[in-house]
């Protein structure tokens, strides 16, 4: 069951995380529902528990078809110039672009594939999920005019449970912001700008839900169906690897599985 469980789930999750990481949906800034995401037991997982491990490659291969596929995700600043507009409700698995708009000076942060000697993408270790990343921008200062910039920055993001809601959330904390060549008089108000406009546009962070984490096996030979709920979700970082123990509730239902395929 655990190989089976973790083979359905991998990709899913795997996908979620790298889009919703680097991209995320637009909100404003509100406390990330759920409950902080613990480490395992020492005692080993419970039964019904699927162990879902993900490494470095596979969220870069990921992000790398971000950049080369859908190109690079953008973010308004906060404080300042028009704000996203999003056409209809987004879904968990929908994100949107800043739409380049034609003239003036554009507040808004680009992430790039690589800048200033650091690569955009995801490094596990000290047992955490961080994110380097390197943007470029532009933002209109009042009296100073438009200033572009440049330069790198390291993020971080916690995982939350809302198992009432079968929703495994993140939250993205832009920890630390380096400029590229900007006078110290300017440094600090862009900083913030842009430090607070990736946060404020990303969190929170919906990366499981619904039928994202649910599962629902039609048995034939019973005439019924295996549902499972997720009870309790553990995660770990270790060797270079992210590791999700996730624990179900099964409960099986006469008389609703799906009708045999035709011959």
């Amino acid at each position: 069951m655990k190989f089976f469980l973790a083979l359905l789930l991998g990709v899913v999750v795997g996908g979620a995380l790298v889009y919703f990481l680097f991209v995320g949906a637009p909100g404003t800034k509100r406390t990330v529902p759920g409950e902080a995401v613990r480490a395992p037991e020492p005692s080993g997982p419970p039964p019904g528990t699927a162990i879902v491990e993900l490494d470095e490659p596979f969220f870069n291969a990921l992000l790398g078809k971000i950049f080369s596929d859908l190109g690079p995700p953008t973010f308004r600043l906060a404080g300042g110039g028009p704000s996203l507009s999003v056409p209809h409700e987004q879904s968990a698995t929908e994100f949107a672009y800043v739409r380049a708009q034609e003239g003036g000076c554009q507040n808004q942060v680009v992430l790039a594939p690589e800048g200033s000697g650091v690569r955009t993408g995801v490094r596990l270790e000290n047992a955490q999920v961080l994110a380097p990343l390197a943007f470029s921008g532009t933002y209109n200062i009042p009296l100073l005019g438009c200033q572009n910039f440049r330069g790198t920055a390291e993020a971080n993001i916690a995982l939350r449970f809302d198992a009432p809601a079968q929703t495994l959330f993140g939250q993205l904390n832009v920890a630390a912001v380096n400029l590229e060549g900007m006078s110290p008089l300017l440094s600090g108000p862009v900083t913030n700008f842009v430090q607070n406009s990736i946060n404020q546009r990303v969190n929170p962070l919906v990366l499981m839900r619904g039928q994202q984490i649910s599962l629902s096996i039609p048995v034939q030979a019973t005439g019924g169906t295996l549902g499972a709920q997720a009870a309790d979700i553990r995660s770990e970082v270790k060797d270079k690897k992210l590791r999700l123990h996730i624990t179900y509730d099964f409960k099986g239902a006469k008389g609703a599985a799906s009708p045999p395929p035709p011959s």
